[in-house]
């Protein structure tokens, strides 16, 4: 069947983009020293600037990838994200400055966008009853990437270094692309000049999608999401390191506190998925949103390391379900013509609130007790179903009402 085969595709090759994003991420300060930084300030913030770089050129391109996807195919774009990808991680192996870095970076998140070409091309191809489903599934992809790649390059840095390793899973990633060019397939799309010209304005998109009241409840949830979870990255160490009292014991437990995450969410991500295409998606965000929260509130009050470990896990099987599902309103809200455009529009909204919320995390975790960072984390996602929870609840007491009307006339 040509649409699990494209699946298998798309899975593999986000999977390898997540992979080599994160290779680096938790040893970005020891590269930056390896390439100059001269100090520990110094390192940091290269370090800093590195990780905001991509997320601030892809929220000004996606749009512009989606758009062209829509017109040109986006069996293209998955082919471009992954071309673009596999040059910016051999390039990193052959910079010699923390600022050629970061510029290899800026062109990443440009050139990049793995995870939106793939999310456009699957809502696109999926079957509709299995659109939740498939995006639950590319979801576990990303789930996978984040875990293994620290992994990897833990045991790998040590063995042959960082630009050895930039330089195979740039390999690697530029195979993927050779194998999504060959053997994606995708529906021949025939579009009117109408249709064409709607999908093709970027500005008028991210109108339309903040005009609808159901798609504006989403976006903003998703940013809220986004923020309280990439919030939560900055209080972690310091949050375990004074639980420990010990930097060895407290490196050991953060390794395992992120495994445990991320595989609650590689292995909780596809339930969601498919309980989207089974019942209301507000519904499955409602509850995620909320037991989500309750967690990251939970872990903020833990005492102990066994508590906060499991407080992790809950918090890894309901996040799972948070991105997936703004991202299946807004693929089931598009039309074949303009579905690039608008997931690319979403993306930089998602991204955006990545931004932000590493700038915010950081910053209270600068000034206040890092308890305080998860507790305000914890309310925010909470908080973020009030964006649309509003329209959620007229929207019942409308189809109530209709619906008792309908009775009454029956029974007259």
């Amino acid at each position: 069947m040509a649409w699990k085969r494209n699946f298998y595709i798309l899975w593999s090759g986000q999977y390898l983009a997540i992979t080599g994003l994160t290779v680096l991420v938790p040893f970005l300060p020891f590269y930056m020293q390896e390439l100059g930084a001269s100090s520990l300030q110094s390192s940091q913030l290269w370090s800093g600037l590195a990780l905001a770089a991509p997320a601030i050129s892809s929220c000004i391109t996606s749009p512009l990838w989606g758009k062209i996807g829509d017109r040109f195919g986006r069996k293209l774009m998955v082919v471009r994200a992954l071309v673009g990808l596999s040059a910016c991680l051999l390039l990193m192996a052959f910079v010699t400055t923390p600022i050629q870095f970061l510029l290899v970076r800026l062109f990443q998140g440009a050139f990049g966008g793995v995870v939106d070409a793939s999310s456009a091309f699957a809502g696109s191809e999926a079957p509709e009853d299995e659109r939740g489903k498939a995006l639950g599934s590319l979801q576990s992809a990303v789930a996978a990437g984040s875990l293994s790649g620290p992994l990897l390059g833990g045991i790998f840095i040590d063995l042959i270094g960082f630009r050895a390793l930039f330089m195979i899973i740039g390999v690697l990633t530029g195979v993927g692309a050779m194998v999504a060019f060959v053997l994606l397939t995708e529906r021949n799309r025939m579009k009117s000049d109408d249709e064409k010209a709607i999908g093709d304005r970027v500005l008028p998109t991210f109108i339309s999608m903040l005009s609808h009241a159901r798609t504006r409840g989403f976006l903003i949830a998703g940013f809220g999401a986004n923020v309280a979870v990439y919030g939560l990255v900055t209080p972690l160490a310091p949050f375990v390191e004074q639980m420990t009292s010990s930097s060895s014991t407290a490196v050991k437990w953060i390794g395992l506190l992120q495994v445990a995450l991320w595989t609650a969410t590689l292995l909780s991500a596809p339930w969601w998925g498919k309980q989207n295409d089974r019942f209301k998606v507000e519904r499955n965000y409602m509850i995620a949103a909320v037991v989500c929260g309750l967690s990251v509130l939970l872990q903020g009050m833990a005492t102990n390391m066994p508590l906060l470990l499991t407080f992790r896990i809950l918090q890894g099987l309901t996040v799972s379900a948070l991105i997936q599902s703004v991202m299946y309103v807004i693929v089931q809200s598009s039309d074949d013509f303009n579905r690039g455009v608008r997931v690319g529009a979403c993306n930089s909204v998602l991204v955006s609130g990545q931004v932000v919320g590493s700038i915010f995390g950081a910053w209270m975790t600068g000034f206040f007790h890092p308890h305080i960072t998860f507790l305000v984390m914890g309310f925010l996602l909470i908080g973020s179903v009030c964006s649309f929870i509003k329209e959620w609840t007229f929207s019942h007491i409308r189809t109530y009402r209709v619906n008792k009307r309908k009775k009454g006339w029956d029974g007259f």
